[in-house]
């Protein structure tokens, strides 16, 4: 399973250790970055990157480090149709947004959690399977809102 990881200079730490931890599983990863913290680096291009990996198939899943526990507005991720980005501010979060909307990019905000407590989210993230069955059809339905919206927008 490949994964692709991007944090800004705000989750360098956090995304060094889980880049570690996910290869000392057996990940292949995609180090999307940032990598220095005396630069400050802002998130909505990572997030396109992630977005891009996901929605193209060169990752099944992606994680992004958000500073704080919020879905915002320039949330680039959650602008993509193949792309349901999930919010993991707690195990009920998880395993809703996984097991039920099939969400394929995690959304992590390790400012709030300690590095512990975030990488047991990643592995419930990682072990919870979607349930499929009404969810599949929901899912589905979601996407294809999501493509008659991009097909409708003003050029």
């Amino acid at each position: 399973m490949r994964i692709a990881v991007a944090a800004d200079h705000n989750g360098i730490e956090f995304n060094a250790r889980l880049l570690l931890w996910l290869r000392e599983r057996g990940r292949e990863t995609f180090d999307a970055g940032a990598h220095d913290p005396g630069v400050v680096v802002g998130y909505p291009p990572l997030c396109a990157v992630i977005s891009r990996r996901v929605a193209h198939e060169e990752a099944e899943f992606g994680y992004r480090d958000r500073r704080r526990q919020r879905a915002g507005r320039g949330d680039r991720v959650q602008q993509d149709p193949w792309v349901r980005a999930g919010l993991a501010y707690n195990h009920f979060a998880v395993e809703i947004t996984r097991g039920n909307d099939d969400a394929n990019v995690m959304v992590l905000g390790t400012k709030v959690f300690g590095d512990d407590q975030a990488l047991a989210l990643v592995e419930l993230w990682l072990g919870t399977p979607f349930k499929g069955r009404q969810h599949a059809d929901r899912a589905a339905m979601i996407s294809e809102l999501e493509i008659t919206e991009l097909e409708s927008a003003p050029e």
